[in-house]
């Protein structure tokens, strides 16, 4: 399934906030972003109609084991990529900020060739 940059930016900041709290509501993704509850509430619900998120009758939102797999590939190319900037000496925010740029549209073959470079050094 071919994802929407926007939609791979919803599951990863989920995928995170996940990781750093263990619950997440619409409302953390919406304050993480800095997007409004309308806009965060219409991605939720593709999200879902898409397979790739579930949401609680609480209101928490928990990644299918698809959703999960697709943010941590997402995070992993952001962090790999956040890496691959600084090595060349792009400040951190810098880098951190071209990465969430670059991420969405990187073949996965020019990310295994910067991850060997990486591995490399």
């Amino acid at each position: 399934m071919s994802l929407h940059e926007s939609a791979e930016m919803y599951l990863e900041t989920i995928y995170v906030l996940t990781q750093k709290s263990g619950s997440v509501r619409s409302i953390d993704v919406a304050e993480h972003m800095g997007y409004s509850k309308p806009s965060v509430s219409r991605a939720v619900g593709l999200l879902k109609r898409d397979g790739l998120l579930i949401m609680a009758k609480d209101g928490s939102l928990t990644l299918t084991d698809d959703g999960k797999a697709t943010a941590k590939k997402i995070f992993e190319r952001h962090t790999l990529l956040t890496e691959f900037l600084e090595h060349m000496g792009v400040s951190a925010q810098t880098a951190s900020d071209d990465a969430c740029k670059i991420e969405h549209v990187i073949s996965d073959e020019t990310i295994s060739a910067i991850k060997n470079f990486i591995e490399q050094k």
